[in-house]
């Protein structure tokens, strides 16, 4: 796929839709959020993307400015594409100057863009954001508030009889796939009727009894081994027939086989913990995070380290495995340092982060954390906590901006398979808004 530039140079706006001297209302906020986005910029970084051969692609300007729309109203890609359609500010807003109706793009575009651009090109998207804040002087970069959370994955809760049926399911589509495929006659008895009836049988006991979800577990893990097996075997009598669809069954074949062996142990020992569990088929990245909070023990998504300068939240780690945060606070400083070409004066953050190498990394670089101070009390370390107790209280703000981008920017339950391009995106549009505000 190929690029090309589209000519900017505009006349009148919407001249056929608002006619005898009509004008778009400048205050929109899509008017005003149009001029602080770097457009020549981020096409310059978008068309490194596409060779020079081929189909051209979609203008830069209409694919991030929807990209933008979206995650700011937090909506559907096709909800997306019909505000485009419907609004000539969200048409203005991406780079048009007369009014469409026609399908100019559709829906299935955002997510091919999504998968062809990655979270690099978000990255740098955010770069640009950032010169743009910075060269306005619309933040201040010498105060550094920094947290962890975990951003909820779009997964049912797991429960260990769901997580088998859902591979047995798989299993017995896929053996009538393949036996479909190599136009196989010959029956296969997969039992699948009967092990569904199993299943439905126990899941609508509204209480199950210790015994009851044992007898459970060990009937569905017989049939999983059971297709498993079949399906290794039709795979193998598949021989040299090359198909992309068979290499993906495959690849899906190893997180069923490891899901099995985690539940036949988990099963063996009579416990529910193990090492890496994977708690998704749908999404085996995905890990349970012990949290502690209150009416959430276990969280089901990646944790991710957050760091708010001056009002605007910014992504410094993302990982689907439990980490000590406390033991992050260098990267956060670093990332801190490039950003703004230096690190922080203050460094505001919770008590975990407090640890002795912490603060003999702080004392290093000169840069005032808002710890509690160890040792003996003195009067001066009553003057500290007292400046120490402000700052904690200020750390609400942190919380406060977590807890935004969760309920208005979509980041309480992420719906990409990408979770952390996902968050970058949801990110940006809330720092967007914020920049919108102070302009």
């Amino acid at each position: 796929m190929s690029y090309k530039s589209k000519d900017r140079r505009t006349g009148n706006l919407f001249a056929e839709l608002l006619p005898y001297g009509g004008k778009l209302n400048s205050n929109n906020r899509w008017m005003k959020l149009h001029d602080i986005i770097p457009w020549e910029e981020l096409e310059n970084i978008y068309k490194k993307y596409f060779s020079d051969v081929g189909r051209p692609g979609k203008d830069s300007q209409l694919v991030n400015g929807l990209m933008i729309v979206k995650h700011q109203k937090v909506v559907s890609d096709e909800e997306t594409v019909k505000d485009f359609l419907e609004n000539p500010y969200v048409q203005f807003f991406c780079g048009y100057d007369q009014f469409v109706t026609e399908k100019e793009i559709d829906s299935s575009t955002l997510t091919r863009m999504r998968k062809r651009l990655g979270v690099e090109y978000f990255k740098k998207f955010e770069n640009e954001i950032l010169n743009l804040l910075k060269s306005r002087k619309i933040i201040k970069e010498n105060e550094q508030q920094i947290d962890a959370t975990v951003f909820p994955a779009n997964v049912t809760h797991p429960t260990d009889t769901g997580l088998l049926e859902k591979v047995r399911v798989w299993l017995v589509e896929k053996i009538l796939e393949i036996k479909k495929k190599i136009k196989l006659k010959e029956a296969i008895r997969t039992y699948s009727w009967t092990a569904r009836k199993v299943y439905l049988k126990f899941q609508k006991k509204r209480k199950k009894k210790a015994k009851e979800i044992h007898k459970a577990m060990k009937q569905l893990l017989q049939y999983v081994r059971r297709n498993k097996e079949q399906l290794k075997k039709l795979l193998e009598q598949s021989g040299d027939f090359v198909d992309d669809e068979i290499a993906r069954i495959k690849e899906k074949l190893s997180d069923a086989e490891k899901i099995y062996r985690q539940q036949l142990e988990m099963f063996k020992k009579k416990t529910h913990s193990i090492e890496n569990r994977i708690i998704s088929f749908h999404k085996p990245h995905i890990r349970p995070i012990v949290r502690g909070k209150a009416g959430k023990d276990v969280e089901f998504g990646p944790k991710a380290t957050v760091s708010l300068v001056d009002g605007y939240l910014f992504l410094d780690k993302f990982s689907t495995d439990a980490y000590n945060e406390g033991a992050v606070l260098s990267e956060s400083l670093k990332l801190h340092e490039e950003r703004f070409g230096k690190k922080p004066e203050i460094v505001i953050a919770d008590k975990i982060y407090g640890n002795k190498k912490n603060r003999e990394m702080l004392g290093d670089e000169k840069i005032k954390a808002a710890f509690v101070p160890l040792g003996r009390k003195s009067l001066l370390t009553k003057k500290i906590e007292k400046w120490v107790k402000q700052k904690q209280r200020k750390r609400n703000q942190i919380e406060g901006f977590i807890g935004v981008s969760k309920v208005h920017r979509g980041l309480e339950r992420l719906l990409y398979k990408n979770e952390e391009l996902n968050i970058r995106l949801g990110l940006i549009a809330m720092n967007l808004s914020t920049a919108l505000a102070r302009i």
